[in-house]
Order: C-alpha cells, then structure tokens, then sequence
C-alpha cells in the first residue's frame, strides 16, 4: 500500500531552493560555482535588530506566544501599515506567520474549496500555483510577456475572471522580474476588480520597500479603499531588513478570515519564533536608514548586471523598478549548438548548459511560468556579479 499521499503529485519541489542546493552540492564537491539562484539579500541583519534579538532573549522572552503573534508586533505592523500605505487595522486583523510562504499557505488552505480558482499573472513565484494545488484550488495562469514589462492589463484581468474565480495574487516589485506597478496601472486592476465582488486580491508586497529610480510603491487596497474589506495584504521582514532566515512574514486582512487563518496555523507550527518576533518589532519600529543605502547598492548592482546581460549574444534584458532580480530572455539563444554537440531547445537547457560550461547557477523560466528566459539574483558583491555575467558572456559567444 502506498504510503505517500497522492495530493504530493499535484505539486514540485521549489525549483528556486533546488538551484541554490545544487551549486552548494557542486562547491562542496570542489567545483568554481556563482549562485545567482538565491532569493536572499547578502547583507548582514542590522545590528540594532540583532541586539533586541539578544535583548529579549535575556528577558526570558523564550516562551509560546499567542498563535496571530504577539501583540507587540501586531501593533508594529499596524502602525507600519498606517505610516507607509495608509491603511488602517487594528491587531486582531493582523496574523503573523513563519515567513511570507506559511502566510500564503494558511491564506489559501483557510479559504479555497476545491475547483475555486486563484488568478496567477505569470511569471510568477514558484510557490503560488503549487500551495494552491495544495489547497485544492484550480491555478489560473494569465500571461504577462516583456512587451508588457511583464504586468497584468485590465483587459486580461477581466478576460480571466470567471464564476470560480476567489483570488487574484498580485506581486509587485515582482520576483521574478523586478517589475512593479504604478499608481495608475494598480488603479486600472482595481477598478476591474471592483466591478466583481466576488473576487478577493492578494497583494504580496514582500520587495515593497526595494524600489529604484524614485518609484512610488502603492499596494490595491491604498489606492482602491472600496477593496479593503476582500483585500488580504503580504508582508514581513526577510527582503528589506535582511532577515529571511528569522522567518516572520504576515497578513492584514478582514478579521474572519485572520481568525481562519490562525485556525489552521494552530495546527502546524502554532507561531514562529518568540525571538524573531522582538527582532521584527525593532525591525518595524526602529531606524530605517539602512534600507536606503542597501538600495543604492542593489540599484548599482542592477545597473551593472543589465549592462553586461545586455551585451551577451542572444541575451535581451529589461532594467527592472525594483526586487534583487532581472529576467532575461533568452529566446537568442534557443536553437543554438553548444561546443558538445547539444541542441538548446529550451530556457532549462540553457541554464544547464550555464552551469555546466561555466559555473554559473541561474534558474530556468520555465520554473516561473514564461519562457524563453531565466532569473538572475543580483543580491551579491560587485565582483562577484561581474565574473558571473563574463562568464555568461564567453557560455553565449561559444554557442553556433
């Protein structure tokens, strides 16, 4: 009798977390690897949020906490929600949960039936469409190709919606693609999704505060206030403040559907850790000063890596608004033979081909949902950056 449960067959493992292993397992094994895989910045967590870590450690502040979170940090986030979005809630509409990703797993297992559908603009995150098929809801892919800076149009929005629809998932800076929605082309979705009261939106503003070039970030219920009450908004600390292995991410929504959220999180992991919650509130609270120039950094960082892709045979790459990553098509370079005699019939076959050839580990587009193109991390050093897009340079110059 088989043990392993068929609802696993729905879903892949992260091919993001994949890539990132792998060039670990190649270094290990004594090859010269560059992960541009990793969705991480590589800068340290700041250390006034590491010292009330420490803090709150010597309080004894070791213990459970409430399942939502403590109301410390839902206060924090309260207050962060009104300063930076103008959006007003109070504790008890706020759940906080281990990292963005158990946020949007509670989200969805809390609130899809089977057969509901959820509206994915692909690319897309890896996770979306498969923690939905977790849920048992039906993915709605919407493609958003390069002509279109890879955004969601009214027009495509409203074709996608159906009957079954109960979600649309909405990230902006996007990971994969850096890119991110202005005011007016938020306002347009929302009058959209206003016209069908049946539909709620999931804005994952993870990258909210990694924008570039004086953008305006705006997140749906801000701009559209008639969709507070079918809006539940994503956060949490990992990107901006450098915190991704604290593991706090978190939701804003109506209370019902908090409270169902929370439901289910007291059945898993119940809360995440009691430390990582006084780090994110000094996180939340404290000076932000760091975030700017972490961003100077990463825009420098971006400028280089569209420079040098851009210079590659068959490689086009668009400068993104905001996130860590740019995602390059590749289309140039499908059809084409390398120095072994391979066919590239595909964007995994040239990232194959990337890190077989030179070392260089990127993830494949298919992974995200659109094709010919690949992502590439740029949240590492300058040096590093540029070794690896030299080296993509000499993978693209030695294909026929």
């Amino acid at each position: 009798m088989a043990i392993i449960a068929s609802r696993l067959s729905r879903i892949k493992a992260s091919p993001t977390v994949a890539v990132t292993m792998k060039a670990a397992e190649l270094r290990a094994a004594g090859r010269d690897v560059i992960g541009l895989g990793a969705g991480e910045p590589d800068f340290d967590t700041p250390e006034h949020i590491k010292e009330a870590a420490n803090q709150a450690i010597k309080a004894g502040k070791t213990k459970y906490t409430a399942i939502s979170g403590t109301i410390e940090l839902r206060e924090a986030i309260c207050a962060k929600l009104k300063r930076d979005n103008d959006l007003t809630y109070t504790p008890d509409q706020i759940s906080v949960g281990c990292g963005g990703k158990q946020t949007i797993y509670n989200a969805f297992m809390a609130t899809l039936d089977p057969d509901d559908e959820v509206i994915i603009p692909a690319p897309y995150w890896v996770s979306y469409p498969d923690i939905v098929l977790l849920a048992e809801g039906t993915p709605v892919f919407v493609d958003c190709p390069s002509t279109n800076n890879f955004k969601l149009k009214p027009e495509d929005l409203e074709k996608a919606i159906t009957p079954k629809t109960k979600w649309l998932v909405l990230n902006s800076p996007s990971n994969p693609t850096g890119s991110a929605y202005t005011r007016d082309e938020m306002k347009a979705l929302t009058d959209v999704l206003v016209r069908h009261e049946h539909v709620w939106v999931m804005p994952d503003d993870m990258y909210e505060f990694i924008v570039y070039d004086d953008f305006e970030f705006v997140t749906p219920a801000q701009v559209e206030p008639r969709l507070m009450d079918r809006t539940l908004t994503l956060n949490g600390v990992s990107k901006a403040y450098a915190m991704t292995g604290w593991r706090v991410g978190y939701a804003a929504g109506p209370a019902e559907v908090i409270k169902a959220m929370n439901k289910v999180q007291s059945q898993s992991t119940t809360h995440t850790s009691s430390v990582s919650q006084a780090a994110a509130v000094e996180a939340l609270n404290g000076p932000h000063d760091f975030i700017k120039e972490n961003n100077k950094t990463f825009k420098t960082r971006r400028d280089l890596v569209v420079k040098m892709l851009n210079e590659a045979e068959g490689i086009e790459c668009a400068t993104p608004e905001g996130a860590f990553y740019v995602y390059p098509s590749c289309a140039g370079v499908i059809g084409k033979i390398t120095p072994e005699g391979k066919t590239l019939e595909t964007d995994g076959d040239f990232v194959t081909y990337l890190l077989e050839s030179q070392g260089v580990a990127a993830v494949q587009g298919e992974a995200f949902g659109l094709s010919p193109y690949f992502r590439v991390s740029y949240a590492t050093s300058n040096e590093t950056l540029t070794e690896a897009c030299t080296r993509i340079q000499k993978a693209c110059a030695a294909l026929k």
